[in-house]
């Protein structure tokens, strides 16, 4: 067994915290996982991970080494990315994270396309609307709406995009038009919640300052397509990225308002770690994911 599937074996199992799920994102069994485990631990002569009924717990020394076992798988995929930079063949495993509604309508559906193309690459995706740690959980690369402020990851702009309060025409001529922000209170605000119900909140831009607005309505989940879906029945209003609504917008099934207090920008964006050479997988997934985006008449499909 080679060093470096020992090594990417005892990283993944300590980052998911389980046999079982490592196995998962590496396509075998736990008990290969637990053999890779067992190989590393009795060629170092040390034990690195306590195994029990409860669960999985790294020794001293196995923190230790977790941390050098990073860095090292980091520098040698960097080194391979430089030296593989200006070739055309992609190859590897392509971990990639997404948001739960936009990664099933417009990044997970991509990926055959793409490894048609690309034959020699594996792609795994993680679709959650969670914020995920991509070095600690073992991402490539993910895919961010909105600001990303880390500044441990590159951001790239895949496509612009914007946040804007909309609904049908037909619900604005039962119950008016919102002409300023407070007039969303006399408005059902289909919102989406946290764990509990918690709701949260409407983020606008006023007199050039931003402002997070807790809004009320009869309905709220924490599913963005629910929630998009509410809103195309009339059955109340959302706040909605424009690149799920651009076609009912071409179309007049839904209209916005309160635009001159959305934020300026929202975008659609790819991230990844911040690293000295960028893997050729993550450049040509970036830049065929763009292509598309930016066909036109893409998002009104």
């Amino acid at each position: 067994m080679d060093r470096y599937t020992e090594l990417r074996s005892f990283v993944l199992v300590a980052e998911k915290g389980s046999f079982a799920s490592a196995a998962l994102l590496e396509q075998v069994t736990p008990v290969v996982m637990g053999r890779r485990l067992d190989a590393l631990e009795g060629r170092l002569g040390v034990k690195l991970m306590h195994r029990s009924t409860r669960g999985l717990h790294l020794t001293d020394l196995g923190e230790r080494y977790l941390e050098q076992a990073r860095q090292l798988l980091k520098d040698f995929d960097e080194v391979e990315a430089g030296i593989s930079a200006g070739r055309h063949t992609v190859r590897g495993h392509l971990v990639v994270s997404a948001p739960a509604a936009f990664g099933r309508r417009h990044v997970a559906p991509h990926g055959p396309g793409f490894q048609a193309l690309h034959p020699d690459i594996k792609l795994s995706f993680n679709l959650t609307d969670s914020v995920v740690d991509l070095v600690r959980e073992g991402y490539d690369m993910g895919i961010r709406i909105g600001e990303v402020t880390d500044p441990n990851y590159v951001a790239v702009r895949l496509y612009p995009n914007r946040r804007v309060v909309c609904g049908t025409p037909a619900y604005f001529a039962t119950h008016g038009t919102p002409r300023s922000l407070e007039d969303l209170a006399a408005h059902n605000c289909l919102a989406f919640n946290l764990q509990g119900g918690q709701q949260r909140g409407w983020s606008f831009r006023k007199d050039g300052k931003p402002v997070a607005l807790r809004v009320s309505g009869n309905l709220d989940c924490n599913d963005g397509e629910l929630l998009y879906d509410w809103v195309r029945q009339g059955l109340g209003i959302g706040w909605r990225s424009t690149w799920e609504i651009e076609g009912e917008l071409k179309r007049g099934e839904l209209v916005t308002v309160l635009d001159d207090f959305a934020l300026s920008a929202y975008d659609i964006q790819a991230v990844y770690p911040q690293q000295r050479y960028l893997p050729a997988k993550v450049r040509h997934f970036m830049d065929y994911l763009k292509g598309i985006y930016q066909t036109e008449g893409y998002w009104e499909r």
